[in-house]
């Protein structure tokens, strides 16, 4: 069967540390992300216009460089959740995530028979195009198959107690801008409102041993997230990594060639 690794470091409270992959899927993307010493790749269908055949790719260019693959989904509809699981996501993150009932619904779009409705297909991509006994493989993507659930609303960072204990549920992962404009503050992310909301998410995944994430911008707002209890630390993006480097190296050749 295919690796439980991601499933394995959402039972730790150590820190995993990865990269939000939103343009650059190039097949030595993974090996690029394991050589900076990421554990995990946070692939974008929500924003970055990247498609499923696309995603088949990636997927396989991280399984090469042993980095987990997460996969951000673009809808909690069935088709968009099932069909990244079947191409081998590892992880589905689901975008604003609002309740208990929303999160049970996506966990039986997830996994199979007798945990949820996920239709069967066997000898693909998620297992490998392998053989092997029905109920083991049923039994083994369902133990596999790891759930994020976004807290990005003002409903979902006040249920999330609730969603945090849904059987299935892996990791709550804030989405801070959305999460701001949802409390009617963009941007404040030192409001009371935003703090507040932050303080019941983090509370509810510390009561009920689930995992905590976010991306981040800067290495220092990481370490002090993790203090707080973020144990997923996504640094940055592709795009924003290398349009920043490249922006303080060409000031500074344009600063020293001049005349």
């Amino acid at each position: 069967m295919a690796s439980n690794r991601l499933k394995v470091m959402t039972r730790s409270k150590e820190a995993k540390l990865g990269h939000f992959i939103v343009e650059f899927a190039t097949p030595g993307i993974g090996h690029i992300m394991k050589a900076a010493g990421c554990d995990f790749a946070l692939f974008d269908l929500e924003h970055s216009g990247f498609g499923f055949e696309t995603v088949k790719s990636a997927i396989r260019y991280f399984e090469a460089a042993d980095v987990a693959p997460i996969v951000r989904v673009p809808s909690k509809e069935y088709h968009h959740i099932a069909r990244a699981c079947d191409m081998g996501a590892e992880g589905i993150m689901i975008p604003m995530v609002g309740n208990a009932k929303e999160a049970k619904a996506i966990v039986e779009c997830m996994k199979y028979f007798p945990m949820g409705k996920r239709g069967v297909a066997l000898g693909v991509a998620h297992d490998n195009y392998s053989g092997g006994s029905v109920p083991e493989k049923l039994a083994g993507a369902n133990e596999r198959t790891t759930l994020f659930c976004q807290i990005e609303t003002a409903e979902g960072a006040e249920n999330a107690d609730s969603i945090a204990a849904v059987e299935g549920v892996d990791c709550l992962w804030v989405g801070h801008f959305d999460l701001s404009v949802s409390l009617g503050i963009p941007g404040e992310f030192d409001s009371p409102k935003f703090l507040d909301a932050i303080a019941r998410t983090a509370a509810a995944t510390k009561k009920h041993g689930k995992s905590l994430g976010r991306l981040v911008p800067t290495t220092d707002l990481g370490i002090a997230l993790y203090k707080q209890g973020f144990d997923f630390c996504c640094y940055s993006g592709d795009v924003w990594v290398l349009r920043d480097a490249l922006t303080q190296a060409i000031g500074k050749l344009r600063e020293g060639c001049k005349a």
